[in-house]
């Protein structure tokens, strides 16, 4: 059984800068938070999680394994494993630099509709060209008995997808510039020459999911039907959680039995109440005085004789006559 790792400081800063990016920003992606948990979690495996998850040896991504045994454990569960604390740190910075800008152009729902759908064509593709390069050429033998693991070839499928929406020319490339449409391109091949022991066919094979992505998504006019389907899904778990929502939110608005303060209300409920010129409040519409702040009540019918003195009470006293009527 694999052993639990601890961090050596380089997650505790991923972490840092995970909580300043979140932070600064108005909307945040919850896939891409997601994503980032899950493959710490597994790194790390703390707690129950170290009984619960297979080790390593057990996900490898072999080609050889997983169409001899028809493994899909090894297929899936192996993207999200990483070899150490530097390759974890490296793909989740560049997880979060690539699924912040794609969550919040493309929404939630579909960012993890496209995750899923990378993650299934990458892996495909990795098991196609490592069975094609071994029945036509003799050097596919050691690519057919590779094993890899991470998270690079969706990765780099999603910087295919990223590359797209972009209206830059140029982007750069480890400190180069070069044409954004070229970029994942000139990244796999400076990625193989300096960091050894990395997977070439599973970063090419991200890349061609990436492309291959596009051409499905212009090609396909209708709605995915993945994307469908989770999207009902969500409805479904999120119906509980609207219904006892708006059950205490409906509870809360309300200040007393009668009426509310500011806010917006439906056509039913105005027709049943009236709203103070001075505080905002709503009242029942059979009263003549503001129940909050006691103005006389204005309109057709209930016209007040106000003295030319008469002005809006202070905040203060507002505030005295709140205290007096709620005790």
């Amino acid at each position: 059984m694999e052993s639990r790792r601890i961090s050596r400081g380089m997650i505790p800063l991923l972490g840092l800068h995970v909580a300043n990016e979140y932070y600064r920003r108005e909307r945040k992606p919850p896939v891409t938070a997601g994503l980032l948990l899950a493959n710490t979690l597994i790194y790390l495996r703390p707690g129950v999680l170290h009984d619960i998850l297979p080790a390593l040896d057990e996900v490898w991504f072999n080609p050889h394994l997983i169409i001899k045994n028809g493994d899909l454990r090894r297929f899936f569960l192996s993207a999200f494993y990483h070899m150490g604390e530097s390759h974890l740190v490296y793909n989740m910075m560049s997880l979060l630099w690539k699924g912040i800008q794609l969550e919040i152009s493309m929404g939630s729902l579909e960012f993890a509709t496209m995750v899923i759908e990378l993650l299934a064509m990458s892996q495909g593709i990795t098991l196609l060209l490592a069975r094609s390069l071994y029945i036509f050429f003799d050097y596919g033998r050691a690519y057919y008995n590779e094993y890899s693991v991470g998270f690079s070839g969706v990765l780099f499928a999603m910087k295919v997808v990223l590359n797209s929406h972009s209206s830059d020319d140029y982007a750069y490339v480890h400190g180069l510039i070069v044409p954004a449409r070229h970029a994942a391109w000139a990244e796999l091949i400076l990625i193989q020459l300096f960091v050894p022991g990395v997977s070439f066919l599973g970063h090419l094979s991200g890349i061609l999911a990436g492309i291959l992505y596009l051409q499905l998504k212009r090609s396909y006019l209708g709605q995915d039907p993945l994307t469908t389907i989770l999207r009902r899904l969500a409805r479904v778990v999120r119906w509980p959680f609207r219904f006892l929502g708006d059950l205490f939110w409906s509870r809360r608005r309300r200040i007393s039995g009668r009426g509310t303060v500011g806010g917006n209300h439906s056509r039913r409920d105005m027709s049943a109440t009236w709203r103070c010129t001075a505080c905002t409040y709503d009242n029942t519409w059979w009263s003549n005085d503001c129940e909050m702040c006691r103005t006389r009540r204005e309109g057709e019918g209930f016209r007040s004789n106000r003295p030319s003195s008469w002005q809006v009470p202070s905040m203060e006293e507002m505030r005295r006559r709140r205290i007096e009527r709620f005790g």
